[in-house]
């Protein structure tokens, strides 16, 4: 093993929040730990693309990423937040590389099937490059992924970046001891959606049926939490799901 690792999914208010956003990366900076950030920003992107006359379209919560979107979702994804946030990084003594799918060949990814949901170019991740990883790691870079892909065949891919976080944590504890970390707005997963205290501060599977069958997560919380199992299950230490506010202390639900 090659020590420890986090990596960490900035969502919700951390990108959209100028305030959230600077204290999350003053927190992340201030880590002694080797760590990969993982980002997404889909609120950004469909503000962009109604600025440019384009109709975001969902399905299930998911982008239809057509050839117009797609261009919308690399520029906003690779190149404004991704370089806002590595110069942020940069500013507070942290050496970031930001980095989509494509660069180094790090993260393989293949177009999702058109059926039963046509979602265009939308990328099913296929690979992590763990070795290029490890050698930024190794020489002192923190890489900052963005949720761009490619398919090795010259085009780019639109990829959940939930499930980037989950595939580079997976693959990263081939020889690291990792924890993967998702931040986003609420304090962890909730027992009362409408209470932002009643975090719950531990899931196992048994009780993440019990949460499914009552309807106590539902909607985005789900595939969250499918992922979070699934880096379980392929080795990955723990998940924790917390307020990007809270990155640097306990509160915040346990996922093991």
């Amino acid at each position: 093993m090659n020590g420890t690792l986090s990596v960490i999914k900035a969502g919700g208010n951390v990108l959209d929040s100028p305030e959230a956003l600077e204290a999350f990366l003053d927190t992340f900076a201030a880590m002694a730990q080797d760590r990969i950030l993982v980002h997404g920003g889909g609120v950004m992107a469909s503000q962009t693309m109604l600025r440019l006359g384009i109709e975001p379209r969902m399905v299930d919560g998911r982008r239809i990423t057509d050839e117009e979107t797609l261009k919308v979702a690399v520029s906003v994804y690779a190149g404004w937040i991704n370089k806002t946030i590595v110069a942020k990084l940069q500013a507070r003594g942290c050496n970031a590389i930001g980095l989509s799918g494509a660069d180094g060949s790090v993260i393989d990814a293949s177009m999702r099937p058109k059926a039963p949901v046509d979602y265009g170019y939308v990328g099913d991740v296929k690979a992590v490059d763990i070795s290029f990883l490890e050698l930024l790691l190794q020489q002192g870079y923190t890489p900052v992924l963005c949720a761009v892909t490619h398919d090795r065949k010259g085009t780019l891919l639109n990829t959940n970046a939930d499930t980037i976080a989950s595939s580079v944590a997976k693959a990263m504890s081939q020889t690291r001891l990792v924890t993967l970390t998702y931040c986003f707005e609420k304090n962890g997963v909730l027992m009362d959606p409408e209470d932002a205290n009643s975090v719950i501060p531990h899931i196992d599977k048994p009780l993440f049926e019990e949460l499914k069958a009552s309807g106590t997560v539902s909607a985005g919380m789900i595939p969250k939490l499918d992922n979070a199992f699934a880096a379980i299950d392929a080795g990955v230490e723990k998940v924790i799901i917390k307020n990007s506010s809270n990155l640097g202390n306990s509160i915040g639900t346990i996922v093991q």
